[in-house]
């Protein structure tokens, strides 16, 4: 297969870094979070362990890590006391460093993160009924400058590495109390009570999206290396059915991503027509709708069982005619897709030039695509009081100083006595 020149990446860019699998550390230890199994195994060989105990530690450590969510080598009983020193001498499971975490009023919760290079990223966690659901920030920043998205207002910085993508999920897990061992929030009966709503076996968090800062098919190999530790069946265990990865349509690696992850894909597409997509999704204009399209129609593993979800934002006298309707209805006919439509309503940021549909106006689109046969359901926006919301993410540390970072982290500190 012919390697093609490296892809440019549209919109205004800061000069990115050397790609890297690991964040240097300044005490010289090697983080392992989001190292997979064989990587492991390869650090431990390197600091002087030899082939067959760093097959043998490489497994103990790595169901610590993922399937215990265990971060003290003390603690992994299994290891002998001078290998937990040892290992405790060399290396770290690290997590990001909380910056600031929020509850909006309807649950939604949302952490500002920092990376052990400073640079600082969110996620966010949104409750339901029947499942709760992770969305994963990929990129500190973002190049595709969609006109009514936020997080595109943002320069991208670099991108996340694998570990710092899995600790998303470790962090999450560790805030919802969800490993094995117990709680690690110290919550009573009550929150016992509630995760038992969530899913058969009591998890809350159910679901991952890649749906956060950054285009995740502009950081491959980090995010397919990522979801594979997520995957991996002797640690996070999260089936690819309960993944979903949204791009906003970087046609070229879109097969290589259903061919190498295998997670649901959803697409940003928020247009039906060449020019409004142009406008409001800027990588339209190197690859258009029509390319989009053929690429969801040959998307490995998509089917009625799996169906391709796109993502629309309704803007008020943009995209949301009874004309604009039909034609998503026609554009995916056309390609005889296994999809369904989610219909978003703008949710407002300070400085946005757009407004939300009315409801009426939702309420008829939705109606008009049920009526060809595709699902439409309205999103129900979530997290909006913190700006957690679909399109609202942006570092909240560009809002404040970092003098005032400064200040609130030590009140904090002194508030924990």
């Amino acid at each position: 297969m012919q390697h093609s020149a490296p892809m440019p990446i549209p919109g205004h860019i800061d000069p990115v870094p050397v790609p890297r699998a690991i964040t240097p550390r300044e005490d010289g230890r090697v983080d392992l979070m989001g190292l997979m199994r064989e990587q492991i195994r390869a650090e431990l060989a390197e600091k002087g362990l030899d082939a067959r105990q760093a097959k043998l530690r490489s497994k103990q450590i790595f169901h610590w890590l993922y399937h215990r969510g265990e971060t003290d080598f003390e603690k992994m009983s299994d290891l002998a006391k001078p290998m937990r020193g040892w290992m405790a001498e060399r290396f770290i499971v690290g997590r990001p460093d909380v910056v600031e975490a929020q509850v909006s009023s309807d649950g939604t919760r949302k952490w500002l993160l920092r990376s052990d290079d400073g640079q600082d990223y969110e996620m966010v966690f949104i409750p339901d009924a029947d499942r709760g659901t992770l969305c994963v920030s990929s990129q500190v920043g973002c190049t595709l400058n969609c006109r009514f998205c936020h997080t595109g207002t943002m320069r991208l910085v670099r991108n996340l590495t694998p570990g710092e993508i899995v600790g998303q999920v470790m962090l999450a897990r560790d805030a919802l109390g969800e490993w094995p061992k117990g709680s690690m929030a110290g919550g009573g009966e009550d929150e016992a009570d509630d995760d038992a709503q969530y899913s058969p076996d009591g998890r809350m968090l159910t679901n991952i999206v890649m749906m956060g800062m950054g285009e995740p098919l502009y950081n491959f190999d980090n995010v397919r290396d990522a979801l594979k530790v997520v995957m991996d069946g002797d640690g996070l265990s999260l089936s690819k059915r309960r993944i979903t990865l949204s791009t906003s349509g970087v046609v070229p690696m879109m097969a290589r991503a259903g061919e190498e992850i295998g997670v649901n894909l959803a697409v940003s597409l928020h247009a039906v027509t060449k020019d409004v997509r142009d406008e409001i999704v800027p990588i339209n204009k190197k690859y258009g709708i029509e390319d989009l399209l053929a690429a969801c129609a040959s998307y490995p593993g998509a089917n009625n069982a799996r169906r391709i979800t796109f993502e629309y934002v309704m803007l008020k006298d943009k995209n949301d005619s009874d004309e604009d309707a039909r034609e998503l209805v026609r554009l995916i006919r056309k390609y005889q897709l296994p999809a369904k439509v989610n219909l978003i309503p703008f949710n407002p940021w300070p400085g946005a030039e757009y407004e939300c549909s009315t409801p009426e106006r939702i309420k008829r689109f939705s109606n008009i695509v049920f009526e060809g046969g595709i699902s439409a359901p309205v999103r129900t926006p979530r997290g909006r009081d913190i700006a957690a919301a679909c399109g609202q993410l942006k570092t909240a540390s560009e809002k404040k100083s970092r003098a005032e970072l400064n200040r609130l982290a030590a009140e904090k500190e002194a508030a924990l006595g």
